[in-house]
């Protein structure tokens, strides 16, 4: 009976530490920011954390697993695969169980503390979507690991320490606090990223192609009619091989003497497919291939013999796309923008190197997802690693809302 009891209150106490763990992202869904109250949040889900038995802290990640990742088993509707979509998001939840299940090996508030921040470092099949830090994203305190760090050592005094030891906790936070003035300056561009919502059951349709064409086309001219410098255009805004498309590139390259366009779509290079952006200017064209491949989605990141497997039950045999080796940057009126795609804006991969690039262009498809908190996590993400670079983002997504996101 006794053991029962135990149970029950460790998945209690694991779903209101996954709660509160998450409830910065959840409370931004509903449209509601505070950032005194996301921090206070924030720092009760790490006190708890850093509390919780092993036990506990199992049902901790089961619950985040499934709180932080259910949408990713949506995209398996798209692959007629529906029925395996509660096994996805019980496989989610067990995969973050054992994650978090680990910090409770030693029962040690110094070494829950040690692997709790190191847990910012892990990153299970190249998946880094679980990042601690961007808790502090909508608060009063810092992102940078220096911070992190600071926010945990604060919690561990607050555990450790006896009696009014305890009120040293307070020093860290004070440390932690985000005193960054840095910022971007304002671009003398007019960018226009129009507002597109495509389901992603119709985006690959061959009945659907003409009129998704037709569109982008539309906005285009519009874009240029109403004196625009920039229009970006989402991830596969164009759903086929534009590189081998002589007509929709004869059209892009007329109109980009009057506007520069950055959109995205697939390019075929000999028998190699490569997910792109693409920017045309002054009659001429460049092709930004994607650096970072979404795990799971656009390669699979297991050796080859599991990935020909996986390849060919789940996705009739299709190869995985190829990854540039080098980010790119384009250059637009005089202003240099780093590229990304989707997934590869929220690693740190493609911000080394930036040089003059205080700007970054990201396109996305969030149609696969959609209706979910992936939007809002992407966001989270996105202004992570806004602030932690000093860059300023213009995210153009199909399937949820657009926005500029500065440091």
């Amino acid at each position: 009976m006794n053991k029962n009891k135990n149970t029950l209150f460790c998945i209690f106490l694991g779903l209101f530490s996954a709660i509160l763990f998450s409830a910065s992202l959840y409370l931004e869904y509903f449209s509601y920011i505070n950032i005194y109250l996301n921090s206070f949040l924030s720092l009760a889900s790490i006190a708890l954390i850093l509390s919780s038995s092993r036990k506990a802290l199992f049902f901790t990640g089961f619950f985040i697993g499934i709180l932080w990742f259910y949408w990713l088993s949506f995209s398996f509707v798209y692959y007629d695969l529906s029925y395996l979509i509660p096994l996805v998001i019980l496989g989610l939840a067990l995969v973050y169980a054992l994650i978090f299940f680990c910090l409770g090996l030693i029962d040690s508030v110094y070494t829950k503390a040690v692997l709790f921040f190191a847990l910012s470092y892990f990153q299970p099949f190249n998946f880094n979507w679980l990042q601690p830090e961007i808790l502090f994203v909508n608060s009063i305190f810092s992102i940078q690991k220096e911070a992190f760090a600071l926010l945990v050592l604060s919690i561990l005094v607050l555990l450790a320490f006896k009696k009014y030891y305890k009120l040293l906790f307070v020093l860290p936070l004070i440390f932690a606090l985000d005193t960054n003035s840095l910022q971007t300056k304002d671009l003398e561009l007019k960018v226009f990223m129009p507002e597109i919502s495509i389901p992603q059951d119709k985006k690959w349709e061959r009945e659907h192609i003409n009129s998704i064409i037709d569109l982008n086309n539309r906005l285009i001219k519009n874009a240029i009619e109403h004196g625009y410098d920039l229009i970006i255009l989402p991830e596969t805004a164009y759903p086929l091989l534009l590189n081998k498309n002589k007509e929709i590139l004869a059209f892009l390259l007329e109109q980009s003497s009057k506007i520069d366009i950055v959109l995205g779509s697939l390019n075929k290079v000999g028998k190699q497919y490569y997910n792109s952006s693409y920017h045309f200017s002054k009659k001429k064209m460049q092709i930004a291939n994607k650096v970072v491949l979404v795990p799971f989605g656009e390669a699979v990141p297991l050796p080859e013999l599991f990935r020909n497997y996986i390849n060919d039950i789940f996705y009739e045999g299709a190869e995985d796309f190829i990854q540039a080796s080098n980010a790119s940057n384009f250059s637009i009126k005089g202003h240099v923008f780093r590229n990304a795609i989707c997934y590869e804006a929220t690693t740190d991969v493609i911000f080394k190197d930036l040089k003059d690039a205080r700007h970054m262009i990201v396109i996305s498809n969030s149609a696969w997802f959609t209706p979910s908190i992936q939007p809002i996590l992407q966001k989270q993400l996105l202004r992570y690693y806004a602030k932690k670079y000093n860059v300023s983002i213009y995210h153009s997504v199909n399937g949820s809302e657009n926005y500029i996101i500065k440091p």
